[in-house]
C-alpha cells in the first residue's frame, strides 16, 4: 500500500499488528478515525491508553480487574466454597456468559506444555494451592481444554491438592468446542459446567 501520508501509515500498521486485523481492515478503521471529530478519536485513544495503564490482575484469581480485588472475588453472593479453574481470562468470560455457574474463579494463565517450555512454575498453581488450604473450598472444577496439555495440567494440580479435603471435578468431555471454551456455544457450555464429573487421581 503506497500512502501520501507517513502519519496515515504508522496508524495502519499499527492497527494490522493487532490480531486476526488484515492491513485492508486497518486501513478501512483509520479512515474511519479521520472522519471522526478530534473529540470521538481522543475519548477513542484515552479509553485503550486508560486500559493500559489502569487495568490490573487481581490479586486472588489473577483475572483482570480495576481494582486491586476483581468484581467476582469481592462480589459476597458468590458460592465461595467453588473454585473453577480455567486456562485463560477469555474462558471466564465464556462461562459468565452462560449464566450457569455462580463459584469464584483462578486463572492459571495457560498450561503445562514441555514443548513450550512452560512448566507449573510458570503457571498460577501455587497461589491456587495456598487457597485451597487456606479458604473453605469444597470443590475445584477442573474447566481446562481436553488435550494432553490441559490432562497433564489437571493430573498435576490434582496431586498437588491430593492432601486437601476437596472435590475435585472436571467439565463433562464429548462436548464439541475443539479443546478452546471461549468458542463453545453458551447453552453446550453451560451444560457441561453443570454436569461435571468427579476427577479420579490414577497415579502409576
Amino acid at each position: 500500500m503506497n500512502f501520501s501520508s507517513k502519519l496515515v501509515q504508522d496508524a495502519v500498521q499499527a492497527f494490522a499488528s493487532l490480531p486476526g486485523i488484515g492491513k485492508k481492515t486497518a486501513l478501512r478503521l483509520v479512515l474511519h478515525l479521520l472522519n471522526q471529530d478530534r473529540a470521538f478519536t481522543e475519548q477513542f485513544t484515552d479509553a485503550i491508553k486508560n486500559m493500559r495503564l489502569n487495568v490490573q490482575n487481581c490479586q486472588i484469581c489473577h483475572n483482570i480487574s480495576d481494582h486491586k480485588i476483581c468484581t467476582i472475588c469481592s462480589d459476597l453472593r458468590r458460592e465461595r466454597t467453588v473454585i473453577c479453574v480455567v486456562e485463560s481470562i477469555r474462558d471466564i468470560i465464556a462461562i459468565e456468559e452462560t449464566g450457569q455457574y455462580r463459584g469464584l474463579y483462578h486463572v492459571l494463565g495457560g498450561v503445562i506444555s514441555p514443548i513450550e517450555g512452560i512448566g507449573p512454575s510458570e503457571l498460577n498453581i501455587d497461589t491456587l494451592v495456598e487457597r485451597a488450604q487456606l479458604e473453605e473450598v469444597k470443590e475445584i472444577i477442573m474447566a481446562i481444554s481436553p488435550t494432553i496439555e490441559g490432562d497433564t495440567t489437571i493430573f498435576y494440580i490434582s496431586k498437588r491438592l491430593k492432601k486437601e479435603a476437596i472435590k475435585i471435578s472436571t467439565i463433562a468431555r464429548g462436548i464439541s468446542f475443539g479443546g478452546e471454551l471461549e468458542y463453545a456455544d453458551e447453552l453446550t457450555l453451560g451444560r457441561s459446567i453443570l454436569g461435571r464429573i468427579p476427577y479420579n487421581l490414577q497415579e502409576e
